[in-house]
């Protein structure tokens, strides 16, 4: 089973005022995912389109009309002050049942408002954050979300953590697994002793349905299609096999930089001007390798025994646009697209398993050689940094690419 359990909704703010379920569940089969999160059960309008939509049924996943199953799934933003220092961090939370749903909004009620976003924030530190929801239900899952990114990562280098457990203090033993996030990779998050007993999961966290946005990163489960075995999954680590990654220089903070000058530094020239842009002598935003350099404490290529399989890939929409020298969204590359993706089922099974071969019997050959050095880890990135995403280092990503 692959799954993408962080999405939104089309009432989340910077999100496509297309996104429904319907478009989410479309899409999902295309790109070859297997269940996705329902994303903003808090938000009035989307938890009636939820219950609208979707029909719930003992297995604590809820159904479309064609059977594809959702998993009750949100974001909520903390912002508070901790020991002098502001706090932000972002936080999934999953559930097992809209009655559950129902009570951990009415509990968010209590805190403050709920109708202004499908994400929205409460002045809540993390340790209380926990223990109320775990005082609902042992159920429910809480996982970091993109632990370290600069902004609203548990980890970044803007929360002022060092560790989880100076997050979440004595409710620590309540959180068991870290999302990667865009920018980082397991193989970074290897480097830390203390992320050891934490499962490793990622997802999209879209902001729409287009393929270069859903299942983009995701998780693999070998279990039972049920709440409670994917919940144990992500305890226990048996049961989850591994996670689909972009290559993290793929992501908006990799590196350390400053957007308005186009400046984007390795974290040892980015101390060397004591990260200060050179150029306009502001605070660069630190990246994610940067922070994760500061706080590892073993060296780089570092595997552990259990490590669980890892697949580095990108959309395939980003691989034709970058051969034909289209945007994503033009007739061009959707042509070349839904060719490959007739042939071939769905998008994640081109990315990860067709042969170069069969590739090259369906579509022009740089592009099945893109396909196939991506899936070997042969294609070198420019780094994203400060907002801006990566890049492919041989060919720059043409213009139409929107940032939904």
């Amino acid at each position: 089973m692959i799954a993408d359990l962080h999405i939104h909704g089309k009432y989340s703010r910077a999100c496509s005022k297309e996104l429904t379920l319907g478009n989410l569940e479309k899409w999902a089969k295309v790109k070859g995912i297997d269940l996705l999160g329902t994303g903003d059960f808090t938000h009035p309008k989307w938890i009636k389109h939820i219950k609208e939509t979707l029909t719930e049924d003992d297995t604590g996943f809820l159904k479309s009309k064609t059977g594809f199953p959702f998993m009750l799934q949100t974001e909520i933003s903390l912002i508070y002050t901790q020991d002098g220092k502001g706090r932000k961090v972002h936080n999934l939370i999953f559930a097992p049942s809209l009655e559950i749903v129902d009570q951990i909004t009415e509990a968010f009620l209590k805190r403050g408002r709920i109708d202004y976003d499908g994400r929205p924030i409460f002045k809540i530190p993390c340790p209380e954050f926990v223990e109320m929801l775990k005082e609902i239900s042992k159920d429910i899952e809480v996982i970091p979300a993109h632990i370290w990114t600069p902004y609203f990562g548990v980890l970044g280098n803007n929360s002022y953590f060092n560790s989880m457990k100076e997050a979440f203090q004595d409710q620590e033993k309540n959180i068991h697994a870290i999302e990667t996030g865009l920018s980082s990779d397991p193989e970074m998050n290897w480097r830390l002793s203390q992320l050891d007993r934490y499962s490793l999961v990622s997802f999209s966290d879209l902001h729409s349905f287009w393929p270069w946005r859903i299942g983009r990163e995701a998780t693999l489960f070998d279990i039972n299609e049920d709440y409670k075995s994917l919940i144990k999954a992500i305890r226990t680590k048996k049961g989850l096999r591994g996670t689909i990654e972009v290559d993290p220089a793929y992501g908006k903070y990799h590196l350390d930089g400053h957007r308005d000058c186009n400046v984007s530094l390795e974290p040892k020239e980015a101390l060397k001007f004591n990260n200060i842009c050179p150029k306009c002598q502001k605070p660069l935003t630190i990246g994610v390798l940067h922070r994760v350099e500061e706080l590892a404490d073993r060296p780089e290529g570092y595997k552990p025994k259990d490590a669980k399989e890892v697949y580095h890939l990108i959309p395939l929409s980003e691989i034709i646009s970058t051969v034909i020298g289209k945007g994503v969204n033009t007739k061009a590359v959707w042509t070349e697209f839904n060719n490959i993706i007739n042939k071939f089922n769905n998008e994640l099974n081109v990315l990860m398993n067709v042969s170069l071969e069969d590739l090259k019997n369906v579509t022009e050959q740089k592009i099945a050689k893109l396909i196939i050095d991506f899936r070997n880890g042969k294609v070198d990135l420019e780094a994203g940094y400060d907002g801006v995403y990566g890049t492919i280092k041989e060919i720059k990503k043409q213009k139409g690419l929107n940032d939904f």
